[in-house]
């Protein structure tokens, strides 16, 4: 065989190691939108599956320690976001997913364009305490921004009537929901300030589902929040629900009517002042909070591209490959003999007299001792086969013949030496040995 003296020799299996790195260094962490296919759950509780969309698929794997973080169960026919780094599957040479989140498709998307919005402006500092105005001590007058048919602003305006009934408030309509309400909510945070005859601005609106709030994650309201004269009061769904606008305004209040809450007046000066603190601390916490979740993050990535884990993984895909593979042909095998215990136990029926049933029931026991020895005999002689291949596998390795006290003789340049017409008095050549090499002058 010719081959060129520069050109490089793989084996398969060095070959699909060397792919499978390039895959997981190179590649490194990659988002996937795809339809679920051809699911399969073994018992170590690992999942394999396909991604696919209408014109390509791909394979996937996704170990137990990630799969128990996903917060729903997964079918057939799911459409899902995946967080995946890039492996090949050594034994068959299949480039596949190492899966490590998931999550429905439109709700992971929202959740991405948070996360990737938060984070961009947090970077430009909109999120600094520093840029955080102060809530009057005592405000003139309170702008409310919200629809005027929604239940928040009830709500609002029957706490502000029972604490300060004397505390004049503005109301600016606008659209909380739908196409064209972050832009609405803009441009009513714009009037308000134009207009300067409020202290203080509560924008907000009820309780919803991620859609339903998704304007006030919207980059137009963050950005006209944060370029407010008029300090403002984030006050949007239930206390569990945190949207972008809560970041960007100088207080977050958990719900409407605690938003309304914290802009009035009531007897005690003194507890106003410990609310607007303790939402001010809590504020400072979520961020903190925030910049650490991010910190562990970056610090979970450089851990993940290091992981020794990820060899235990494709050692264990292996295992669950083989015992799935197994179980296939057990379980064929059991079909085979039950159908034939099955005609045992017909031509018994129709020989009902106690003799023919006694007969029966020993070739039973008698068939039952011969499909254990069977399966017994049929599992040994695949041990042994395995075990003849892996002798052949190894009398035939180049590394067994070198053992043998053999070497290979290669120029400097790493070309084989075959003749000794290749060599002149002088020249250095290399012994490629088992352990090692060495070299040496011809004389």
């Amino acid at each position: 065989m010719n081959t060129d003296s520069n050109s490089r020799i793989y084996t398969v299996s060095h070959l699909n190691a060397e792919v499978r790195r390039v895959l997981e260094n190179e590649m490194g962490i990659v988002w996937l939108v795809g339809e679920i296919s051809n699911l399969t759950v073994p018992t170590s509780g690992h999942w394999y599956f396909t991604l696919k969309d209408s014109q390509a698929q791909v394979k996937c794997a996704m170990f137990r320690g990630n799969n128990r973080r996903v917060t729903f169960k997964p079918a057939n026919g799911n459409q899902v976001l995946v967080r995946a780094r890039l492996s090949l599957y050594e034994p068959r040479g299949d480039y596949q997913l190492i899966i490590e989140s998931m999550q429905p498709e439109g709700e992971g998307l929202l959740k991405q364009m948070f996360e990737k919005l938060k984070m961009q402006l947090s970077a430009e500092g909109l999120f600094a305490s520093s840029q955080k105005r102060t809530l009057p001590e005592q405000p003139k007058r309170v702008g409310i921004i919200t629809s005027k048919t929604g239940a928040a602003l009830h709500d609002i305006l029957n706490v502000l009537k029972r604490r300060d009934p004397s505390l004049p408030v503005v109301i600016y309509p606008t659209l909380v929901q739908g196409d064209g309400a972050a832009i609405e909510i803009a441009q009513a945070i714009g009037r308000a300030n134009s207009r300067d005859e409020c202290d203080v601005l509560i924008v907000g609106r009820g309780g919803g589902s991620m859609e339903d709030l998704w304007c006030f994650n919207e980059e137009i309201v963050a950005r006209t929040i944060a370029a407010s004269q008029i300090p403002i009061v984030s006050a949007v769904g239930h206390e569990v629900d945190v949207t972008i606008a809560d970041f960007v305004a100088d207080v977050r209040a958990p719900t409407p009517s605690a938003a309304a809450e914290l802009v009035s007046r009531d007897t005690s000066l003194r507890q106003q002042q410990i609310q607007q603190r303790i939402a001010s601390l809590g504020n400072q916490i979520e961020r903190f909070l925030d910049g650490q979740a991010r910190s562990l993050t970056r610090l979970f990535h450089v851990l993940a591209l290091q992981d020794p884990k990820k060899q235990i993984e494709r050692q264990q895909q292996q295992i669950d490959a083989l015992s799935l593979r197994m179980n296939i042909a057990m379980q064929s095998k059991v079909q085979r003999v039950s159908q034939t215990l099955d005609n045992l136990q017909q031509q018994l029926q129709r020989h009902s007299p106690i003799h023919g049933i006694q007969r029966q029931q020993r070739e039973l026991i008698f068939f039952q001792q011969r499909l254990k020895d069977a399966m017994e005999k049929n599992l040994t002689a695949h041990r042994h086969a395995i075990q003849l291949k892996m002798e052949t596998l190894d009398a035939v390795s180049p590394l067994a013949t070198l053992t043998r006290g053999f070497s290979v003789t290669q120029s400097e340049n790493s070309k084989v030496i075959r003749s000794v017409s290749e060599v002149s008095e002088g020249q250095t050549v290399v012994s490629v040995l088992p352990d090692g090499k060495f070299k040496s002058k011809v004389l």
